[in-house]
């Protein structure tokens, strides 16, 4: 890239759009095209705080319509090696854009020489959801959640947002997608902001299990097939992906204490 002629920021999208715009990603669609029919859509997902950092979780579920569209989907991505996002929304756009998003920290980091922080981050995410605007207007919302673990305050970090743009810090979790009322209400009866890594992966799954029960576009842990959801966490060691194996493991116990209380019948 000829930077000395060209643009000299640290914004991956505005580069690529000045010197291959025949290779810049369509996250949006121009108002006067018309709307897709039924197109794949990502389900819930969430996001919390834990005693080490932050924890995303989300289903694997993608539905189109009333259909399946895939049962195995991907909703839970690391931007980098100390950020999550989480996606809700049209399929397609919404994995477009957490790869754009990668890469746009992964250009900033080699041209400033330093990655942006977590705040920072946040705000550039904002920027691409805002892009996304027009074809939020036509149904093809993108709707993501951010988390990560902030080096300097030393703590995780939550954020939540609108199809305009806007942008929230959550202060314990946040859930986004079809079965968000549903998982909202499960995080609000078993969160601990002090939990320690098992915990948060109970509770995690917990509340998806409880959209799942409510909501038929969410999809819950499938047995038959073995599909379990996606988690991943992010402390001071950075992002860690939680093995099928150990989410197996929390989710008998968590059916044992729930049989116990008395809340499975």
């Amino acid at each position: 890239m000829r930077y000395w002629d060209g643009y000299r920021g640290a914004s991956f999208s505005e580069l690529l759009e000045l010197e291959h715009p025949q290779l810049q990603p369509k996250l949006w669609r121009g108002a006067s095209e018309p709307a897709l029919g039924d197109t794949g859509h990502g389900t819930t997902c969430l996001a919390l705080h834990f005693a080490d950092g932050a924890l995303v979780a989300g289903d694997r579920l993608a539905t189109m319509g009333y259909q399946v569209a895939s049962r195995e989907i991907e909703k839970v991505y690391a931007t980098d090696r100390y950020s999550l996002l989480a996606i809700a929304g049209a399929a397609g756009p919404a994995i477009e854009m957490a790869r754009l998003i990668r890469i746009q920290f992964e250009h900033r980091e080699k041209i400033e020489g330093e990655p942006l922080e977590l705040e920072g981050k946040a705000n550039t995410l904002a920027g691409l959801v805002r892009q996304n605007f027009p074809a939020a207007m036509q149904g093809l919302a993108v709707v993501p959640l951010f988390a990560g673990y902030d080096l300097r305050r030393r703590c995780g970090r939550v954020w939540k947002y609108e199809i305009t743009g806007g942008r929230y810090e959550e202060r314990e979790f946040e859930s986004v997608g079809s079965g968000a009322v549903f998982a909202r209400e499960g995080l609000k009866k078993s969160y601990r902001p002090e939990a320690d890594r098992g915990q948060a992966i109970r509770t995690a799954l917990g509340a998806l299990t409880d959209a799942a029960d409510e909501d038929r576009a969410t999809g819950g842990v499938d047995l038959l097939r073995g599909i379990y959801p996606r988690i991943k966490t992010c402390t001071a060691q950075g992002i860690e992906e939680i093995p099928d194996e150990e989410i197996a493991e929390h989710y008998q116990q968590l059916l044992e204490e729930r049989r116990s209380s008395g809340e499975l019948r």
